[in-house]
């Protein structure tokens, strides 16, 4: 009798025991035949205690490759495709940012495309705010190609580019937005118009339905302009109009990083998280980009080596000043503003743009660019700085145990 009931014991575990190897062979088989999200990697330990990952040093790093080469990203533009254009030196690509007290994580291109899982993201701003973008498009090729939905959008490729990942319902969208401000023809001696307190519409208007929204302009403040408040002309820029009064160029750039701001605090619908991408110097040397100017080293500048410029320092506090305003007031209607700080980091790199290893959007002929930079290259960076800050605002709820 005894052993009769032990044999039957026998029997029933040996058949529960197949039973949960079966359900576990069948779960498993549908989560990986599924498109469900995946948890998330937990943040590592090192990176959970408080880090400016804005302060460090630029180190080699020699053991490269890139992230990805203009052979396996087939969407490097050539205005910064220097590989294909015969740059001859690659150290400009194996060095990487280290901050003092931490590590900044490699780029991981999985982890972003799971947090931003049926979210949207947009750059606005000038064609160094797309240029970052398209860096990002690239880093995340090796998991997932876009398809192109522009023409559904704009009929302008060249400045305006929607990119759809169907696997992850993700948006990622560029606006082009020089001055971020309303701009056009002034009448005068072909000078531009910026409206100081109007935001450009070509954003402001589908701005509301993004998750994440990066604003970058620098450039174009140099050029000469003329300024209008209330719709009335103030004065100008380097318009050599005896009538016009001339304003610097700072207040009009703190204007129109005010207006903007505030026009995303005020949007009634906007729920997403604010990014400035601070102000990025340009590295010509030996003269303007239009009077021979150029930048072709292939090094790193050392710490005492060449200190970024006032009027640049300038620029830089501007902006930040007032995207601390706008973070202030966003606390009160729960809107996140936050700063990847650049400015210091990326004028360290002038070995970091085409120079004249790039081609112009316009015409097939070589261009000294020393304002954007080539891909791959120091510009993938502000894109380890972008994962890193996104990164801070996922649920712990979708962390999964390290």
């Amino acid at each position: 009798m005894e052993k009769t009931l032990n044999k039957t014991v026998s029997i029933n575990i040996f058949i529960l025991t197949l039973s949960l190897i079966l359900i576990s062979t069948i779960t498993l088989s549908f989560l990986r035949s599924s498109h469900l999200p995946l948890p998330l990697p937990r943040i590592p330990r090192s990176l959970q205690k408080t880090c400016n990952v804005f302060e460090g040093k630029w180190v080699p790093y020699p053991q490269g490759p890139p992230y990805y080469t203009n052979e396996t990203c087939r969407l490097i533009i050539d205005q910064q495709n220097c590989m294909k254009f015969g740059r001859p030196d690659t150290e400009f690509m194996k060095w990487r940012w280290k901050p003092d007290d931490c590590e900044l994580p490699l780029f991981d291109p999985a982890h972003f495309l799971e947090i931003v899982r049926g979210k949207s993201m947009a750059f606005v701003g000038d064609s160094v705010g797309r240029n970052q973008m398209e860096s990002l498009v690239c880093l995340l090729a090796h998991e997932a190609y876009p398809e192109d939905i522009t023409q559904k959008i704009s009929a302008d490729k060249n400045y305006f580019r929607r990119w759809f990942y169907a696997d992850y319902n993700f948006t990622l969208a560029a606006f082009w937005s020089p001055f971020l401000v309303k701009s056009g023809p002034a009448g005068i001696n072909g000078l531009i118009g910026i409206y100081l307190d109007e935001a450009d519409e070509a954003w402001a208007n589908e701005i509301e339905k993004f998750d994440y929204v990066i604003v970058s302009v620098g450039q174009w403040f140099f050029r000469p302009l003329l300024f209008y408040e209330s719709s009335q002309l103030i004065g100008c820029h380097i318009c050599n109009q005896n009538n016009v009064t001339s304003i610097p160029k700072y207040y009009a750039y703190k204007m129109a990083f005010r207006t903007a701001f505030e026009t995303l605090l005020s949007l009634k619908n906007y729920t997403g998280t604010t990014f400035l991408r601070t102000f990025l110097a340009s590295h010509f040397e030996n003269g303007d980009w239009d009077k021979g100017g150029n930048c072709g080293r292939t090094r790193p500048f050392t710490s005492n080596e060449m200190k970024l410029q006032e009027f640049n320092k300038e620029f830089y506090s501007v902006q930040v000043e007032e995207v601390r305003k706008a973070e202030e007031k966003g606390k009160k209607s729960g809107l996140r503003f936050e700063v990847i700080n650049a400015t210091e980091i990326m004028w360290q790199r002038p070995d970091g743009h085409p120079n004249g290893y790039g081609h112009s959007m316009h015409k097939n002929a070589p261009v000294y660019d020393c304002v954007h930079w080539c891909l791959p290259g120091p510009i993938d960076t502000l894109n380890e700085f972008l994962l890193y800050l996104i990164h801070k605002e996922v649920p712990p709820k979708l962390m999964r145990n390290a």
